[in-house]
């Protein structure tokens, strides 16, 4: 999809506040209330939009434990890959799952209310899963910089 400036107006109007209101949108990037509540839908239409939600703070919601943790498996192929993500799937402390290159197969960042819940899911959870051959974990002390918004 070719955007303009328009276009690229509106998505970092909206990477900063999906609750504007339609009519505080369009004053922003100078366009009438019914061009833009159009642009906007033809943004979610093309999937450039993917969803809109309400980000929280981990901490204040009592996730005071995060961390990235790098999974090798035993076995590689479509079958042991799938399985992975599935079991995975229902893991609610596990934010994302990314494929990567490397020596692990896989990047988990994963909130936890504390080490204990950590430990609990480590134990009972990652390391019991039949082929996760070795989980190499990195603790977060602190974060200097988190942003959801793309450049656009």
């Amino acid at each position: 999809m070719q955007l303009d400036k328009t276009d690229k107006g509106l998505l970092a109007e909206l990477q900063t506040n999906a609750r504007i209101t339609n009519a505080e949108l369009a004053k922003r990037v100078n366009l009438s209330p019914s061009s833009t509540l159009e642009r906007v839908k033809k943004l979610e239409a093309s999937g450039l939009i993917d969803r809109y939600i309400t980000l929280l703070n981990a901490r204040k919601a009592g996730y005071t434990c995060m961390t990235f943790v790098e999974v090798t498996l035993e076995r590689h192929g479509e079958t042991p890959v799938e399985d992975f993500f599935t079991s995975i799937a229902d893991m609610d402390e596990v934010l994302e799952c990314h494929h990567i290159t490397g020596e692990g197969d896989f990047l988990l960042k994963i909130a936890t209310r504390d080490i204990p819940h950590y430990d609990e899911l480590i134990l009972h959870g990652l390391s019991a899963l039949s082929n996760v051959r070795h989980l190499k974990t990195s603790v977060v002390l602190s974060t200097f910089k988190h942003q959801t918004k793309l450049p656009v």
